[in-house]
C-alpha cells in the first residue's frame, strides 16, 4: 500500500511539474532587422533602431501575473510626434507624458483587456498608479508601423515621464528600471 501512494505521488508530482513548466513564456520566434530609411527612427528616449541583418526575439506571451509582477520600466513617449510611433492600441489616440500612463508588453497587454484599467508600479521605494493605453508589441517590430525599432521584450512596462517622476527617479537614469507591478 505505501508502495502505491508513493508512485501517485511521483505522478502528481511530475503532472504538476509539467503543467508548471508549460505556463513559462518561451520565445515564439524571432525576425531580422531591416535598417530604416533615413530620418525614419525616432530616438528620443535613447530608443533603439534596428540594425539590418540582427536577430531580434520576439514573444506572444509574458511572465505569470502576480500581486508583485518583477517587470523592467522603460520611458516611452505617449504624445504625437514622440517615440511610441502612432497612436495607442486602446484608443486611437495620443496621451501627454504628463498623465501617468503605460504600455504592456505583449501578453500582459492581453489583446487589449488591460485598457484603461489601473496597474500599480512600484519602484525606487515609491509606488504610483498609471492607466494602460498601450500595447509594447513583442511579435513585431523593425518596421514603420513600430517606428523602425524592434519588439518589446516580454516584461517591459513603458511609461510616460509622469511616471518616471511619481518614482521619484533622476531624470539622467529615466529609461531602465527593476520594478513591479499589480492590477
Amino acid at each position: 500500500m505505501k508502495r502505491f501512494h508513493f508512485i501517485l505521488f511521483f505522478i502528481i508530482l511530475t503532472a504538476t511539474s509539467i503543467q508548471i513548466g508549460a505556463q513559462t513564456c518561451k520565445p515564439s520566434g524571432g525576425i531580422r532587422g531591416r535598417k530604416p530609411p533615413p530620418g525614419q527612427c525616432n530616438t528620443e528616449n535613447d530608443s533603439d533602431c534596428c540594425v539590418q541583418g540582427k536577430f531580434y526575439t520576439t514573444y506572444t506571451c509574458s511572465p505569470a501575473v502576480t500581486s508583485a509582477t518583477k517587470a523592467k520600466l522603460t520611458i516611452n513617449s505617449f504624445q504625437k510626434g514622440g517615440d511610441g510611433g502612432g497612436p495607442s492600441e486602446c484608443d486611437n489616440q495620443y496621451h501627454s507624458d504628463d498623465k501617468p500612463v503605460v504600455a504592456l508588453s505583449t501578453g500582459w497587454y492581453k489583446g487589449g483587456d488591460r485598457c484603461h484599467k489601473y496597474i500599480t508600479i512600484n519602484g525606487n521605494g515609491r509606488s504610483v498608479k498609471a492607466m494602460v493605453v498601450d500595447e509594447c508589441d513583442s511579435t513585431m517590430g523593425c518596421d514603420a508601423d513600430h517606428d523602425y525599432q524592434p519588439p518589446c521584450p516580454n516584461n517591459i512596462v513603458d511609461a510616460s515621464k509622469a511616471v518616471w517622476k511619481a518614482l521619484g527617479v533622476s531624470q539622467d537614469n529615466w529609461g531602465d528600471l527593476d520594478i513591479t507591478w499589480s492590477e
